[in-house]
């Protein structure tokens, strides 16, 4: 998500819009991703994330004291700001964002899918409280002038909301056109080190592979709470030296343009960058068909395969299959890199400009 957002806002500010960066969580840290000197950015240091990891019952004391001081800091910046639009990215701002009278128009995309909170699979009166807050969602994207959502499999399931939109995420446009050569020896994985990526799947399914395919590796790259239980695992599966756990870069394009198939082990998604961003250097790619995303953006067969959700035994045998076939994976990577052109940047941004302009000519 910081990617994408660092992304459109590069975009739109070189092209002369005034935009404005609003986060909650800084913590007095620089941006992952570089960002134009004509980006505004403000923090306004709520802290949310001293809440990560702690119980039910100590989120329910302090979250709502948390959420207040947002909605009064936020109001006030957004008053003396005087923006023309004001975008919530589904973050804690969306209980409140739409009552603020600050004149501007406001729009709300979310980056996984509608089923997001239920997904996260959590037990107990977590998993009432993710159903609850699931069901509230199905009316707070009703308040806003524009719902935007990343799929058209996603869209289908929000039903016929008047307000909805699908705008794809543009993706990373590489300083240099390039493309992996597909000789290397070696499968990639990005994201974080967290259930939704389901690498523990991954390396079960590696370690079957490796049986057959003793001289491919299988590099990992992100960071994340799971690190621990994830070394466990490469270890009790005797992979050491063979499943590397990387942690995350902003020079990507290297990792991809290194590696021959890419694949992805996700229980859900919104719209996948990392599938996107590797077939647009000729990188074939396997992926579980999670809800949201690898259906809209993987063609069976063509450019990847789609792999029913959970099924370790076959998504073994498909990453096995290009591995074994040098040809198929040079045919699937060059159509792989001609179809991510349909998330193109200019293209994506013609869409965002035209939203802009549609809404800031609709009267209040």
């Amino acid at each position: 998500m910081e990617r994408v957002l660092a992304n459109k806002a590069n975009y739109l500010a070189e092209l002369g819009y005034e935009v404005i960066i609003i986060t909650t969580d800084q913590l007095q840290r620089k941006p992952f991703f570089a960002l134009s000197p004509r980006i505004q950015s403000y923090d306004i240091d709520i802290n949310y994330s001293e809440n990560n990891g702690k119980g039910f019952i100590h989120k329910i004391l302090h979250y709502p004291f948390k959420l207040w001081k947002h909605q009064r800091r936020l109001t006030k910046l957004l008053i003396d700001l005087r923006a023309n639009i004001v975008i919530s990215m589904f973050c804690n701002d969306v209980a409140f964002i739409t009552k603020i009278r600050d004149g501007s128009k406001k729009v709300l995309e979310i980056h996984f899918s509608k089923f997001k909170r239920l997904q996260y699979d959590r037990k107990g009166v977590w998993k009432w409280a993710d159903w609850l807050r699931s069901k509230m969602d199905e009316k707070t994207v009703r308040k806003f002038d524009r719902f935007i959502v990343l799929t058209h499999e996603d869209k289908c399931y929000w039903g016929d909301l008047p307000n909805i939109e699908v705008i794809e995420n543009a993706m990373t446009e590489w300083t240099k056109d390039c493309s992996a050569n597909l000789n290397h020896k070696q499968v990639i994985a990005v994201g974080r080190f967290d259930f939704q990526k389901g690498f523990e799947r991954l390396i079960e399914a590696w370690h079957i592979v490796n049986e057959f395919f003793p001289d491919w590796s299988l590099k990992i790259i992100g960071d994340g709470e799971q690190r621990p239980a994830l070394e466990k695992l490469i270890t009790q599966y005797n992979l050491t030296g063979v499943v590397e756990l990387k942690k995350s870069v902003t020079g990507i394009l290297d990792e991809y343009l290194d590696a021959s198939i890419l694949v992805m082990s996700s229980r859900y998604e919104g719209l996948p960058m990392v599938l996107i961003e590797a077939m647009s250097v000729g990188l074939p790619v396997v992926s579980f068909a999670c809800k949201c995303g690898p259906q809209d953006v993987i063609t069976e067969g063509e450019d990847g395969f789609l792999v029913p959700e959970g099924d370790i035994k076959e998504l073994t045998e498909r990453m096995m299959r290009l591995m074994a076939d040098p040809n198929l994976r040079q045919k699937m990577g060059k159509v792989a890199k001609l179809n991510s052109q349909r998330y193109a940047t200019p293209a994506i941004m013609a869409r965002w400009m035209k939203l802009f302009d549609t809404l800031k000519d609709k009267k209040s």
